[in-house]
């Protein structure tokens, strides 16, 4: 009776750590995610971004990635593989120019190799370190 138990409850364990890695993907589509942190400037946050903050959507069906640098739109493939991403030079953008700062969000992408989620927040990481992080917003 008691192995019964064991096994039931290891079964039961077994099958919500299955399942909770599915929906970690899963957490991925359907919102827009705003930036809300990036590392690397030298620059505050708000004066990289002040008045419209990057933006990144996935689309699970297209593997396409979309968003806006906080100036330009843009648009790109991306690979998902457990909890590793990684993300292809972006397509053809829109050029205006708005200080500079939309440039180091696209770099800042090319150097992603995995992410993670902290609650709420979607984190963009180069090995286990936080280079950017998101929040949802609705679009």
């Amino acid at each position: 009776m008691k192995a019964s138990i064991i096994l039931f409850f290891s079964a039961l364990i077994l099958a919500e750590s299955c399942s909770s890695s599915k929906s970690t993907s899963d957490s991925l589509f359907g919102k827009t995610w705003e930036l809300e942190y990036i590392t690397g400037p030298r620059i505050a946050f708000k004066g990289l971004f002040p008045d419209k903050k990057p933006l990144i959507t996935f689309d699970q069906e297209t593997g396409i990635v979309s968003g806006t640098d906080s100036c330009n739109g843009y648009r790109t493939e991306y690979t998902l593989s457990e909890d590793s991403i990684s993300f292809g030079e972006p397509g053809p953008t829109t050029m205006m120019f708005c200080g500079g700062s939309e440039r180091q969000f696209l770099e800042m992408m090319k150097k992603i190799d995995g992410y993670s989620f902290e609650e709420d927040k979607l984190n963009l990481l180069m090995g286990d370190i936080v280079m950017m992080r998101f929040k949802s917003v609705t679009p």
